[in-house]
């Protein structure tokens, strides 16, 4: 197939994936770099729990981890995005090269303590996208039989947030149960599905990281980033046009020639 029968592409702007493009001659050798949020304020948070639990075992495999406390993290809008809080939050976004999610089931969904967290985190700031192309695990806490109402919505949460979500993901049905005193997870087959989900974290991110950038990078952006250098180069020709035109000519004489000029170099003609 060739262009001729895509007559709606911009040949400009397509990209024809390959391996070559995905290669790393000179990959990142720093331990992958994994932010943890967890959704709950309570003392004996299980949420928390687990969330301690996967950082264990991310370390235990090399990442580097930093588990965010939403203790003080403002309701989304009621202050700057200059307050303390919410600046650690974003840095720690996009420090991180992968996320983990734990959240508690609350009345079928996640909790408003992680949900403001995620609220807080734009999908874009400038030209920087604090979570595109980063790697995302979701697991959920929950105090009766088990479900999956929180992970499924965390997914949708991570698409919406352009992360890349893994296919594993856990849910530990009776969390209160699943943990000892001092905190610890007792061994079981809930556990397991953590070090797999944790694993395949980590797998997962040295995969990506190195190639994010690529993988996120969309046509439609391409094309559109290309019509607005046109433009602005269009309208940076129309002001230096106008410069040219004698003082004695009016200004629509003056805009008439400024957009024949226009015309002439859009056209590629000049």
């Amino acid at each position: 197939m060739t262009l001729n029968d895509l007559p709606h592409i911009s040949a400009d702007a397509l990209d024809r994936p390959s391996l070559d493009k995905l290669a790393l001659p000179d990959g990142s050798s720093h331990p992958p770099r994994i932010l943890i949020l967890y959704g709950s304020l309570r003392p004996q948070s299980f949420s928390r729990k687990l969330a301690l639990e996967a950082e264990r075992i991310l370390k235990q495999f090399g990442a580097e981890t930093r588990v965010f406390d939403p203790h003080d993290l403002p309701i989304l809008d009621s202050v700057p995005a200059s307050h303390l809080k919410v600046r650690e939050l974003r840095e720690l976004s996009l420090w991180s090269e992968g996320q983990v999610w734990v959240s508690p089931e609350r009345h079928g969904a996640v909790t408003g303590v992680f949900k403001n967290q995620i609220d807080w985190l734009p999908l874009e700031d400038g030209s920087v996208r604090p979570t595109q192309g980063r790697t995302l695990a979701v697991m959920q806490v929950c105090g009766g039989s088990q479900s999956f109402n929180v992970v499924n919505a965390l997914r949708v949460l991570g698409r919406w947030m352009r992360m890349v979500t893994i296919p594993n993901q856990s849910s530990v049905a009776k969390a209160w149960q699943e943990f000892d005193e001092a905190g610890r997870m007792k061994p079981s087959a809930f556990y397991d599905r953590v070090v797999d989900v944790m694993e395949e974290l980590f797998k997962f991110t040295l995969m990506v990281r190195d190639r994010s950038d690529y993988l996120v990078d969309r046509y439609s952006e391409r094309k559109g980033a290309a019509e607005a250098r046109a433009l602005s180069t269009a309208a940076n020709v129309v002001e230096e046009a106008a410069k040219q035109v004698p003082a004695s000519q009016d200004s629509s004489t003056a805009l008439v020639q400024a957009s024949k000029t226009t015309k002439c170099c859009a056209g590629g003609t000049c």
